[in-house]
């Protein structure tokens, strides 16, 4: 019976590696350097910018966008020389709440229809590590430009084992103060320190 139960354990585990083995080797590398140098493309069905703010100090409230749209030029060997540019719908807003995603898409919050991009684009990139980085650039939101700080935690860079397209993925993180950006409704019960993640996908282009 024990040996029965040792063998089912031992298939079980191969079985598993097995199946995790495919995602494990799709990520060539997590060292940047190494990545292949040249233009990438969004890719956008993996690509979204999520946020969260404080609610009545309650609670932590959160929203992301989706749909977007970009470009970046990667130089591995000095990356300093690379450029980001990414956009996301305004009116891509999710929140799970139907009712509140027509509420910030109208004129009281975010506008929609008067300012239907928000967008992203680097001034200044700099290597802190092998898979750390700093990206500084201007992000225009409800028609206002400011410059913002992210940092930035390279993922990997390996063929995509689904459409066969090399692919590099970041994430970034930062904050921003919405106030600075026009956006005050129901401050100070809405929190004005709004924190960002972008995870981003990005597909070589041939």
């Amino acid at each position: 019976m024990i040996r029965h139960l040792l063998l089912g354990a031992t298939l079980g585990a191969g079985i598993a590696a097995a199946a995790l083995s495919p995602a494990i080797a799709q990520v060539a590398t997590t060292v940047a350097a190494k990545v292949p140098a040249g233009a990438y493309s969004v890719e956008p069905y993996h690509t979204r910018i999520l946020f969260s703010v404080s609610h009545m100090g309650f609670t932590t409230w959160y929203g992301d966008f989706t749909t977007a749209s970009g470009s970046l030029n990667f130089d591995s060997k000095m990356p300093s020389k690379s450029a980001l540019s990414i956009s996301f719908p305004t009116a891509s807003i999710s929140t799970t709440n139907p009712k509140l995603d027509g509420e910030l898409k109208s004129p009281m919050w975010f506008d929609a229809t008067q300012f239907p991009t928000i967008t992203f684009k680097s001034t200044k990139i700099t290597l802190l590590g092998h898979d750390e980085g700093k990206i500084t650039g201007d992000l225009t939101f409800h028609g206002v430009t400011k410059p913002v700080t992210l940092t930035a935690h390279f993922n990997g860079g390996g063929v995509n084992p689904l459409d066969k397209k090399y692919t590099i993925g970041f994430d970034a993180t930062g904050t921003i103060s919405r106030a600075e950006f026009g956006v005050k409704t129901y401050e100070p019960l809405i929190g004005d320190s709004v924190k960002l993640m972008l995870s981003g996908a990005f597909e070589a282009q041939s």
